[in-house]
């Protein structure tokens, strides 16, 4: 039963939110007995909602709590509100339905809903429910701005994220570590990782949490080196890394090719005892297969008790990557028996392997799988790998088609495969045809020209390769020198 009050209402295009009030309804308790009834233990109904394990359960406790009055102590409203909102078995709606009806909500109730929506698939409106505190004056605290910047790391705003910053300095918060850690996290995600950088410097104190933030942040920006001189930084401060820390570490090196790295970490992780779990086995996987030690890589991808989609990701494009092709389908018949459901990545690595063997049907009958068996729109990357294998077979009128059927418009990676592979056959009057294509992308793009001119030549069509010429030099084109990098003791 609940007393209705009013009704939340999120504006987006305003960030602010109102309550739109309707006629209130009071209990009107009986005529007889003049005194009210004596609640039953009121603390024993607050234990039992933490107790709760299902919302039938809830319900009959608020229930309880209605007639006993004990609804009105917003103590015993909290720990309702907190189950209904953060409970797998909860019900949000039902917690706002019960914060609706709180006279004065405090604040543990405002971070309950604040922490809930920051999780959810729409955390926007955990700033927007921040918004609508503030309006109602409520005071935030230290444990309000980490929810709310997790909100805004998670819908990727980072203008909500710096209005956020100043309310925080505007509090005084700003040396408090778990909301500096918030902090450095939105900057990092929003790829301003030299502002999240500033916040990590001038932090008072530097735990664990604020160390993993700032190496992750870096990993997760493509800035490997950066990442792996922080982690040597950390452990040289003597901050003993977690599981987490040591993901991120893995991470890095994997895009920078530091095995001996990665090996070492491997060590630490045996020397110390350390739980391997999904997270950092998958890392340790992705590290050693990206790098080549693909019989390493599937050791410990086989041993491994659990895995998630990313585990096989990682162990199947791997074995695409490194030209073991067969090995690599028959990792992904195997994800299938198993009953574990692909994503866009798997898919990249199967197509992949497809081009490495040239298996045309296999991968045609795969890149058609996608939509129809598992609801997966196909990426660019996708495309790529479909252009790259019916061109290496010589079925370039078909991805012609297969370019012309992308609803966006095709990138100059996808537009050079098809070209690549007109200079592998000879094809001029398709390869005339994507020239033009890569052109309107990128007008000052010597190479195209240059790979034109060669088909011209080896075709003997010499008037065209002077035509064309001249159109590069009237146009001020030139062939960039090529270069090479030979990479010896690191």
């Amino acid at each position: 039963m609940f007393l209705r009050k009013s009704h939340l209402f999120f504006n987006l295009k305003h960030s602010l939110c109102f309550f739109h009030s309707l006629p209130s309804h009071s209990y009107a308790p009986p005529s007889l007995p003049l005194s009210p009834p004596k609640p039953t233990k009121p603390p024993q109904l607050s234990f039992l909602a933490d107790k709760c394990t299902s919302m039938n359960q809830l319900k009959q406790i608020h229930a309880q709590m209605i007639v006993s009055a004990r609804i009105h102590d917003n103590y015993a409203a909290s720990r309702l509100i907190s189950f209904c909102a953060l409970s797998p078995s909860g019900d949000f709606n039902y917690a706002l339905k019960l914060f609706h009806n709180t006279g004065d909500p405090n604040s543990f109730m405002w971070n309950t809903l604040i922490r809930a929506l920051a999780d959810s698939s729409n955390p926007s409106q955990a700033i927007l429910l921040y918004a609508r505190m503030r309006k109602m004056e409520v005071v935030p605290g230290k444990h309000t701005f980490p929810f709310v910047l997790k909100a805004c790391t998670n819908c990727n705003s980072l203008l909500s994220g710096k209005q956020i910053h100043a309310q925080v300095t505007r509090f005084g918060l700003d040396l408090d570590v778990y909301v500096v850690n918030g902090l450095m996290r939105c900057y990092a995600v929003s790829s301003h990782i030299n502002d999240a950088r500033q916040l990590f410097e001038e932090a008072p104190e530097k735990n664990l949490i604020v160390w993993t933030t700032m190496v992750s942040g870096y990993a997760q920006n493509f800035c490997s080196n950066e990442a792996l001189m922080m982690f040597d930084r950390m452990i040289s401060e003597g901050t003993e890394p977690n599981n987490a820390t040591l993901a991120s570490v893995l991470s890095a090196c994997a895009r920078s090719g530091r095995l001996d790295l990665g090996e070492q970490i491997h060590i630490f992780v045996k020397v110390k005892g350390m739980d391997m779990g999904v997270i950092l086995g998958t890392a340790l996987v992705h590290m050693y297969a990206k790098n080549g030690a693909i019989l390493i890589a599937r050791r410990l991808f086989d041993d491994m008790p659990e895995k998630n989609t990313a585990t096989w990701n990682a162990m199947i494009c791997g074995l695409a990557v490194h030209g073991h092709a067969q090995e690599a389908l028959e990792l992904f018949l195997k994800l299938k028996k198993e009953r574990v459901v692909p994503n866009d990545i798997t898919f990249v690595g199967v197509l992949s392997a497809c081009c490495h063997a040239g298996l045309i049907d296999i991968g045609c009958d795969t890149f058609h799988s996608m939509k129809r068996e598992y609801g997966i729109e196909p990426k660019i990357e996708h495309y790529g790998c479909m252009v790259d294998l019916l061109g290496r077979g010589g079925r370039l009128l078909e991805a012609e088609e297969l370019i012309k059927g992308i609803v966006w418009k095709p990138d100059v990676v996808v537009l050079g495969a098809l070209l690549g592979a007109c200079k592998n056959h000879g094809n001029i009057e398709i390869a005339e045809r994507v020239v033009k294509e890569i052109l309107q992308l990128e007008p000052n793009n010597h190479g195209v020209y240059v790979i034109l001119s060669n088909m011209y030549a080896e075709a003997g069509r010499w008037e065209d390769v002077v035509k064309l010429r001249k159109v590069m030099k009237d146009g001020g084109l030139k062939k960039t020198p090529g270069w090479s990098l030979v990479d010896g003791d690191n």
